[in-house]
């Protein structure tokens, strides 16, 4: 009976073995289609409606408090000047003024740095109340589209449409079809640079700017 049992059992795992041996033979994966990898760009000229400015207001005292808070006083009046604007306030500092030769605290320098952005038709009288409510410096401006947004979609969409001419340049010029996309990577999208011009009287010139966007996109490519 054990000699019985014994064959029944190597018979039992001889057929195990012999269904588990194709599904090894089988694990192999298929081999991928030809593709076709392009770089594609696209470009959306524009004017900017938008600028941004930077106020600073500086202020000196005998004390740090004294700087502070008449430096407080002078941006709160600049930030007041600045009706219609988003505001902002982008920096603060406070620095000691030494004598000549370095060694003895004369008093101290405060400043504060007031970030105001606006449509482009308010920009130009904003300097001026600026200025009037006590700003010692101006910088600015940085220009910027309130459609930003959507003109960058155009933008890509232009992408495609380039990554896809070229594709088909070089499909073609292989013996090639060109097939569906398998797969689209966005790249990084700058602008570019930004023109501007101000005379005495603030009056702002945007120029043009332009909106980029790049893609990189891998068709399938077909035998003919």
């Amino acid at each position: 009976m054990k000699i019985i049992l014994a064959v029944l059992a190597l018979f039992g795992a001889a057929a195990v073995a012999g269904v588990a041996q194709p599904q090894l033979g089988n694990s192999e994966t298929p081999a991928a289609g030809k593709s076709i990898t392009v770089d594609g760009s696209g470009t959306v000229l524009t004017v900017p409606d938008r600028a941004t400015f930077s106020f600073t207001v500086f202020t000196n005292a005998d004390t740090a408090k004294a700087a502070l808070a008449k430096n407080g006083t002078l941006a709160d009046a600049v930030a007041a000047a600045l009706r219609g604007a988003k505001i902002q306030t982008s920096g603060i500092s406070l620095d000691p003024r030494l004598s000549d030769d370095g060694t003895a605290i004369l008093g101290y320098v405060a400043s504060t740095t007031v970030t105001a952005d606006s449509e482009l038709a308010q920009a130009g009288g904003l300097i001026d109340a600026a200025v009037a409510a006590g700003a010692t410096s101006v910088s600015g401006p940085s220009w910027s589209r309130s459609d930003r947004d959507t003109l960058y979609r155009k933008a890509l969409a232009g992408a495609v449409a380039d990554a896809r001419a070229k594709a088909a340049a070089l499909a073609d010029s292989s013996g090639l079809t060109l097939g569906t996309i398998r797969s689209v990577v966005e790249g990084g999208a700058p602008s570019g640079p930004i023109p501007y011009a101000a005379d005495a009287a603030a009056k702002l010139e945007p120029g043009t700017q332009t909106v980029d966007a790049s893609v990189t996109v891998t068709f399938a490519a077909l035998d003919r």
